[in-house]
C-alpha cells in the first residue's frame, strides 16, 4: 500500500495506467464502499492501478471557514480505512484556495490525465468538480472522450439502497446515536489519541481512568455522556466505560474523555490508543455527592459487562 501526501509525490513513483475515484470520503461509510468496490472491480478487469484521490483539509474548511465542520475521521484514520479496503494508492492532496479555483478542464487534463494517467474514472452520479463546482458527470464524460478515459457512474440507486451520507453520520454521532452511526459506517466509530495524566479523581473513587487527548481539533466528539467502549490493550480486546464531559459532580469545567477499562490496571500513560465506541449508556449527570456518582458508575459498569452488540 502506498499513501502519497500529494499528487506530485505519486507522479514521481508511478507510470502505470490507473483507475481513479475522487472525493473527501469522510467516514469511508457504506455508501463510499459502493464506489470503492466498483473501483477495485474495474482495476482487476483492466489491470489498472486503483487510486483514491482525496483531499485535506476538507473543502468546506477552506471555502466556507465561517461554517465550522467536524470530521468523522482524522486524515490518518481515513487513509487507513481506504487502505484496508484494498486501495493500492491513497493520494491525500492539500486542498487550498488556489486549488479550489482550478478550472474543470485543468483538473482533468493536468491532474487526472497528465499526472495520474487515468484510463478509468469512477464517480458518484452527483459529483461536481472544478472552480465553483460548476462541472458535473456529463462534463466529465465529454472530457473522457477528448482525453481517452472512460467514466463509470455509480448511480443513485446503487448508493441510496441505504440512504446514507457523511452528514447523517455526523448528526448521529453528535446526538450520541452510536447504533445509527455504526449502521451507516459499517464499523465502530472510534476516537484515537494519547493517554495523558488527569486529576486522579476516578482513582480516588475506585475507578482509575485513562484520559484520552485527541490532537486533531477537527475530529468529531460524541455528545456528553457515558458510553460502552472497547480497545486493544496488551494485545487483548478490553471492554470499558467512557465518560465524555466536564465532571460536574466534582466541580469540573473543562471537557475530558476518560475511560475506565474493566479488569485492567496496567499503566497506559503516553500510549497511543484507539477506542471504539459501542453504545450510549446515559447522559452526563450532576450528582449530589460522590457516593451517588460512585453508585451510578457501578451501574454503568454492570451495563457494560452485560452489553451485547
Amino acid at each position: 500500500m502506498e499513501n502519497k501526501r500529494s499528487i506530485s509525490h505519486f507522479v514521481s513513483g508511478n507510470s502505470k495506467p490507473t483507475v481513479v475515484t475522487i472525493g473527501t470520503f469522510d467516514g469511508v461509510h457504506i455508501g463510499h464502499k459502493s464506489i470503492i468496490d466498483k473501483l477495485l472491480d474495474i482495476s482487476k478487469k483492466t489491470k489498472c492501478e486503483p487510486v483514491v484521490l482525496t483531499f485535506f483539509p476538507h473543502p468546506r474548511m477552506v471555502v466556507q471557514p465561517d461554517l465550522p465542520i467536524k470530521l468523522i475521521n482524522t486524515i490518518d484514520e481515513r487513509t487507513h480505512l481506504l487502505e484496508n479496503l484494498g486501495i493500492a494508492h491513497v493520494i491525500v492532496h492539500p486542498f487550498t484556495v488556489a486549488f479550489s479555483r482550478i478550472r474543470a478542464i485543468e483538473f482533468v487534463r493536468d491532474i487526472l490525465v497528465n499526472k495520474l494517467n487515468a484510463k478509468h474514472v469512477v464517480i458518484g452520479h452527483d459529483h461536481r468538480f472544478g472552480r465553483n463546482r460548476n462541472a458535473n458527470i456529463e462534463d466529465l464524460c465529454d472530457f473522457g472522450k477528448t482525453y481517452g478515459f472512460e467514466v463509470h457512474e455509480i448511480n443513485a440507486q446503487d448508493i441510496n439502497t441505504v440512504t446514507v451520507s457523511s452528514t447523517k453520520i455526523r448528526t448521529a454521532i453528535n446526538e450520541g446515536d452510536i447504533k445509527t452511526a455504526k449502521a451507516y459506517l459499517g464499523y465502530h466509530f472510534s476516537l484515537s489519541g494519547t493517554i495523558v495524566k488527569g486529576k486522579g479523581i476516578g482513582k480516588k473513587l475506585g475507578y482509575a481512568t485513562a484520559n484520552l487527548k485527541i490532537d486533531e481539533a477537527y475530529k468529531i466528539i460524541p455528545k456528553k455522556g457515558v458510553y460502552v467502549v472497547q480497545a486493544i490493550l496488551d494485545h487483548t480486546m478490553c471492554r470499558g466505560i467512557m465518560s465524555i464531559g466536564t465532571n460536574p459532580t466534582v466541580g469540573g469545567t473543562k471537557q475530558s474523555i476518560e475511560t475506565y477499562f474493566l479488569d485492567f490496571d496496567s499503566d497506559l500513560y503516553n500510549q497511543h490508543l484507539t477506542i471504539q465506541i459501542l453504545a450510549h449508556i446515559r447522559e452526563e449527570q450532576h450528582f449530589n455527592s460522590t457516593q451517588e456518582l460512585t453508585k451510578a458508575i457501578a451501574q454503568d459498569e454492570l451495563f457494560a459487562r452485560e452489553y451485547v452488540g
